[in-house]
């Protein structure tokens, strides 16, 4: 069983222009909520994360792209916004939804299972929009292979 260690945090202002801009929308009992979110999809853009970022906005965030479904670990290094970071399977489903994780913190939050991504948004949206565990996520990663 593979687990990567991934620095969460804000990769400063580099950060917009090296990942890939897309939609992504959640599917919850309260509706459809649209995100627009950076996709890191490379070691490299994993590794940094929301590295050193002051500030999230709302409706916004970064979905990290496994490519493959696996057990993974985030922390909150140099991270300095307080994030909720939403686990998700293969076919979209989340599995597991970590609120409003410890800015600057080293300990580890493991995902809880084989997950294909992770959603990181500002510390109290799932709870605000009533996004939870069992939801769908839809975004062009998550599409039947």
């Amino acid at each position: 069983m593979a687990f990567a260690a991934i620095l969460l945090g804000w990769a400063g202002a580099g950060t917009a222009a090296s990942a890939d801009l897309s939609t992504l929308e959640i599917v919850s009992k309260t509706g459809v909520h649209v995100f627009s979110v950076e996709i890191a999809d490379t070691d490299e853009q994993r590794a940094r994360g929301l590295m050193f970022r002051k500030e999230l906005p709302e409706g916004t965030g970064m979905l990290f792209d496994f490519k493959v479904e696996q057990e993974v670990g985030f922390w909150m290094q140099n991270t300095y916004v307080p994030l909720d970071m939403i686990f998700i399977r293969r076919d979209g489903r989340i599995l597991r939804i970590a609120e409003n994780t410890e800015p600057l913190s080293t300990r580890t939050v493991p995902s809880g299972g084989r997950v294909l991504a992770v959603l990181e948004v500002i510390a109290g949206t799932a709870r605000k929009l009533g996004i939870a565990p069992g939801d769908v996520v839809a975004n062009p990663i998550f599409r039947k292979q």
